[in-house]
């Protein structure tokens, strides 16, 4: 391993101060943070230099030890020791550049800087996920499962009844993996409900418009409608007017994470008016026009 200018990766100067550093290294940290530089591993190496640089260097004790060791200051005791011996061993003394100390520590220490570095590192969260469960009304009706593959991975997920369209919901470290022992990011899913069927859905309410003919408005009687959990009877008043509104109480939608409960169902009355009429039935409506008229 080459030996990294710590100064030359935050572009400072060997003089700078405690506030440049600190200055420089904010400037590239949002630069090449992973979270910007989404699968760019460049950025990431980048970015775990800079973190290694400002460890280093915004240390007033840390960076005096680098300055005169080079980037394995941490092992500086060991380095001084092993000269030593070898000094000994080969009856003289043997200068050591600081393009020399990264190969040197890795080939008598076992990379064991690698791990320390890693193990003071700052913990970054894991990149939030987001995706998109496209669904029929009649599909969240009822509470269901669903397997979701998201980064390769396969996702179990409980659907509750009653959700709805547009709505988002946050599952916990379901995202991208942290880093330096991080959390995990999280997974956010929005629904998006397609409506195919008759009704209208508003949160938990459902509307539905039924057409009545002319002579059941007028005179009354029974007419059997759909609903979402099957077909219901009504009684039809006489002299129903148009877009009257009945509420069928508990037949609409579920409500969400509320087992068991439901909102209404408002049935619209919209009346038919007769066409194609006979010459019997022109005859009727001309006999009630005058008994009206009386």
């Amino acid at each position: 391993m080459a030996f990294i200018d710590y100064y030359k990766t935050l572009g400072i100067s060997k003089t700078a101060t405690e506030k440049e550093i600190k200055t420089a290294y904010r400037r590239f940290a949002r630069k090449y943070h992973p979270d910007v530089n989404l699968d760019n591993k460049e950025a990431e190496l980048k970015f775990k230099e800079i973190n290694e640089a400002n460890e280093v260097l915004s240390n007033p004790e840390n960076r005096k030890k680098y300055d005169q060791y080079g980037k394995d200051w941490k092992k500086s005791e060991e380095y001084e020791k092993a000269q030593r011996q070898q000094s000994q061993h080969r009856g003289s003394h043997q200068d050591f550049s600081n393009e020399g100390y990264s190969d040197f520590f890795e080939s008598m220490f076992s990379g064991g800087r690698s791990s320390q570095g890693r193990a003071n590192s700052p913990k970054f969260k894991g990149q939030d996920f987001n995706a998109e469960l496209r669904l029929n009304l009649k599909d969240v009706y009822t509470s269901q499962q669903q397997v979701l593959t998201v980064n390769a991975k396969k996702i179990r997920l409980s659907i509750p009844a009653g959700v709805e369209n547009g709505q988002v919901i946050k599952i916990k470290e379901k995202g991208g993996l942290g880093r330096n022992g991080g959390p995990n990011g999280d997974l956010y899913i929005k629904f998006v409900i397609d409506n195919h069927t008759l009704f209208k859905r508003e949160g938990k309410h459902l509307y539905k418009r039924v057409d009545l003919d002319l002579y059941t408005a007028i005179l009354g009687g029974e007419i059997t409608i759909s609903t979402f959990n099957g077909e219901v009877k009504l009684k039809i008043k006489p002299e129903t007017k148009n877009e009257s509104k009945v509420k069928l109480k508990g037949k609409g939608f579920p409500i969400y994470k509320k087992e068991g409960e439901f909102g209404d169902l408002i049935i619209t009355y919209y009346i038919e008016m007769p066409t194609h009429l006979g010459e019997k039935e022109i005859e009727l409506f001309k006999e009630l026009q005058k008994i009206k008229a009386e």
